[in-house]
Order: structure tokens, then C-alpha cells, then sequence
């Protein structure tokens, strides 16, 4: 059966920049690592390969050089690797992003049995956490998000039981193959690679798909294809911090100066 872990390549800062014309990501000059969330996915696909014998596909979007990330998921321990990759893809935002990666895990799953899906819960360049929502709609996955732990995987039954990170508790889900799940980063610790298996990334080849062997609908995809662009990016603007008093030697009357301060704010009502 076969486990799809979709990655991405991110710049390895916060401090980005958009291209004015475009407004899209200036990535230019700025290293690129594989999106720190993804990593997790990419090693829970791992761990079900190593104990179910799975076979492992790794898929991103991305320019030409993100063929570098797909090889280190290939020194891991991935069976193969998919970059997508055309200038009709460029641009995209979340919504065209799913419909290319949806597209490309239709056409493996016509080669064999797709069982799950697993993606970050975002990416750090992007924040949305939309993809791998996305990503389930266009393919008719089961879409379970923050997991944290993959409880029981059941392939003969065709069932998944995971246990979700929610605000202040958890959630256990059960649900039928195939799913998608987003991982958040307590689901594990990724692993290292060896350096035979770095040496056999470097000999594999990487596939790489376009739109002519995709065959999308370039109003559909990439930046013709995309309803939300982002306009303006930029720090939030923060008023410089105050001391007052002092609660070394005055502890009490610092904490009455405090006290004032938030009520004439009001920010704390007596």
C-alpha cells in the first residue's frame, strides 16, 4: 500500500520579503531547508514504512532546486520522489497548491493502493495550515488534523485511530482508509541519515512532473488559479516597553504604580 508525505521547501528565516509585482515570496539569496512541520511528516511515514512495509512517496511543489530537499528525503529512506514543477505552477496560493498536489496523489494512487496522506500542520513561510485540508477535499480523503500520535493503523480493515492535539485535551478519532492527517511536532523525533543512505540519494533519481504530463487547467492553477494573494507583509508595529518602580526594594508600592497604570489604560477595572 502506499503512504504519500507532501513537503515543502521553505527559506530557513523569518525575515522574508515580497516581490512587489508578483507578491509572492522573494526567495533569492536566502537558504532553503525542508519545512520544519514536514519533516515530522515525512518521519511518521517513515515509521509506518518500517513497520507495516509500506512504500513511501514523497511529493512537493516547487522550482528546480527544491530537488534538493526531495533528496533528503530520499537519504531517509523514501522509496521515491515527485517534484512538481512548472512555470504554470508558480505563484500559487493554498487553494491552487491543493488542486497540483491533489492532482499528482490521484495519479499514484492509480498505481497503488493509496492508504494515507500525511502533511506538516503548516509550513512556517505560510502559516495557513490550508494545504493539507485542501489536499483531502480534492481527493476524497478523510481529513484528520493535528495529530500527535497514531494510535492503531488497521490496513487489512482499512482503519486509522489517532489521538488529535486540541486546546486543553485530546481527541481520539477513528476513521476509515484512505485519510490525510496534518502532524503537529510531538508526534516524533525525526531521524538522521546514514551516510550509504546519503550516497544512494545522490544515484536516485528524482521524477519530474510538469503540467504537460499533469494536464491541469492553467486557469486553474498557479497565479490564474489563485483567489487570494497576499498584498503586504511586515512586523507589527510594537510601543517600546516601561519599567517602573521598583520591586526589589518597594515590592508593595511597584505593585500599586502597576495597578494604576492598567486602569488609567483601561486595561483593569476596580
Amino acid at each position: 500500500m502506499l503512504v504519500v508525505a507532501c513537503v515543502k521547501q521553505v527559506p530557513d528565516t523569518t525575515q522574508v520579503s515580497i516581490d512587489p509585482v508578483t507578491n509572492t515570496l522573494v526567495r533569492e539569496g536566502i537558504p532553503n531547508i525542508m519545512n520544519p512541520f514536514d519533516t515530522h511528516a515525512l518521519e511518521e511515514a517513515l515509521r509506518l514504512k518500517d513497520a507495516y512495509g509500506v512504500r513511501v512517496v514523497v511529493v512537493s511543489m516547487g522550482p528546480p532546486n527544491a530537488e534538493v530537499t526531495l533528496r533528503k528525503a530520499l537519504s531517509l529512506g523514501a522509496d521515491e520522489a515527485i517534484l512538481l514543477s512548472d512555470r504554470a505552477f508558480g505563484g500559487a496560493d493554498t487553494l491552487a497548491t491543493s488542486r497540483v498536489l491533489a492532482e499528482a496523489i490521484k495519479k499514484l494512487a492509480e498505481e497503488d493502493e493509496l492508504a494515507l496522506v500525511i502533511c506538516g500542520k503548516q509550513t512556517i513561510d505560510g502559516d495557513t495550515a490550508q494545504v493539507g485540508p485542501g489536499i483531502a477535499v480534492n481527493v476524497d480523503l478523510v481529513p484528520l488534523t493535528l495529530v500527535d500520535k497514531i494510535i492503531d493503523l488497521d490496513l487489512d480493515n482499512k482503519s486509522i485511530t489517532v489521538s488529535r492535539k486540541l486546546e486543553r485535551r485530546h481527541e481520539i478519532v477513528q476513521a476509515q482508509l484512505p485519510a490525510l492527517i496534518t502532524v503537529v511536532r510531538e508526534i516524533n523525533r525525526p531521524r538522521y541519515p546514514t551516510v550509504p543512505m546519503r550516497l544512494k540519494a545522490q544515484e536516485t533519481p528524482v521524477e519530474i512532473w510538469n503540467n504537460e504530463s499533469m494536464g491541469l487547467d492553467v486557469n486553474q492553477i498557479g497565479l490564474k488559479g489563485s483567489p487570494t494573494a497576499v498584498r503586504k507583509i511586515f512586523s507589527p508595529e510594537r510601543e517600546p516597553g516601561e519599567i517602573i518602580g521598583d520591586g526589589t526594594n518597594d515590592p508593595v508600592g511597584t505593585a500599586q504604580l502597576l495597578v494604576d497604570k492598567l486602569v488609567s489604560k483601561e486595561l483593569l477595572h476596580l
